[in-house]
């Protein structure tokens, strides 16, 4: 079905009550290697119920696990949009954390499309969600952006040009490194992404891989967690927004390096940094590109 792209962007957004708990919080954060590290420790403040903080990309799969009931469905079935999940890439993330999240909870969560543009062969969509707390107030906003192969020609309008994030002419201030294990996919799917492509090696070869790969958002986790680790003094609370581009795969056994760059303080508390992320194991193959964060200023 063509794509409507003003039924889509006109539509009410969807509206659902979403829950999880500390057994979420600490699959999620067991699913990104928290505690494996024998140098760090158990990282008892990630893997333990007693004194657990909560890392800001847990927002991207709360009230998703399977222990909730909710799983990521198979395609993009909105108002205006209908297209099967093998037409689809994640293309992009991004997050804002508007304070701290607790480790068990509940929000409403309101979707809705913010754009689709026309790229001719493809779509692209752009879904923004917000989660309010209890109390009214806003705990998370997140934006991802979803290209839709074969989707294009509905309109005569690609959008704008994307924003380029490129890295400073200089060293990074900081390099990060992320070691995965064979079965990082197979764990990080418990979060609520059963998609086969990370599991089953027949479906990962279908669809042009050798074997599985690892979630898209498990590597833009892994990012977040090193930056707490490697930047914020383990402090979850300093990172408030990452946005990233999904460059390329990864395999899991595979490990990312993270370069940052530091810009200064931003003049209102924040600093940002920009990022990029690659896997050493294929030659530096880029895995996250055009990525900031923005963090609480020391």
């Amino acid at each position: 079905m063509p794509i409507d792209r003003d039924k889509a962007l006109t539509a009410d957004p969807s509206v659902r009550e979403i829950r999880w708990s500390t057994r979420d919080v600490l699959l999620y954060h067991l699913s990104l290697g928290a505690g494996a590290d024998p140098a760090t420790g158990p990282e008892l403040s990630l893997t333990y119920e007693r004194g657990l903080t909560v890392l800001p990309t847990f927002a991207l799969v709360a009230g998703s696990g399977i222990s909730s009931g909710e799983t990521a469905g198979p395609g993009l079935h909105l108002p205006g949009i209908d297209v099967d999940l093998r037409a689809l890439l994640h293309a992009g993330q991004g997050l804002r954390v508007h304070r701290p999240l607790p480790a068990s909870g509940t929000a409403t969560l309101r979707s809705r499309v913010a754009e689709v543009w026309d790229k001719g062969r493809a779509a692209l969509v752009v879904l923004e969600s917000t989660a309010t707390g209890p109390d009214g107030r806003a705990l998370w906003t997140t934006t991802t952006r979803v290209w839709a192969r074969g989707e294009g020609g509905f309109s005569q309008d690609p959008g704008p040009e994307d924003e380029r994030v490129t890295p400073p002419d200089r060293p990074a201030d900081t390099v990060l490194t992320s070691v995965t294990a064979p079965q990082q996919a197979l764990w990080y799917r418990l979060n609520g992404d059963l998609n086969p492509l990370h599991a089953d090696p027949a479906t990962a070869r279908a669809a042009g891989f050798d074997r599985p790969i690892l979630h898209g958002l498990a590597s833009y986790g892994l990012v977040g967690k090193a930056l707490v680790d490697g930047v914020l003094d383990g402090d979850v609370t300093r990172l408030t927004g990452l946005d990233a581009r999904f460059a390329g795969p990864l395999v899991p056994g595979e490990s990312l390096t993270t370069s940052v760059w530091r810009t200064g303080p931003a003049g209102d508390g924040t600093e940002r940094l920009v990022l990029h992320t690659a896997c050493p194991e294929r030659d530096g193959a880029p895995v996250l590109t055009h990525a900031t964060a923005t963090v609480v200023a020391s």
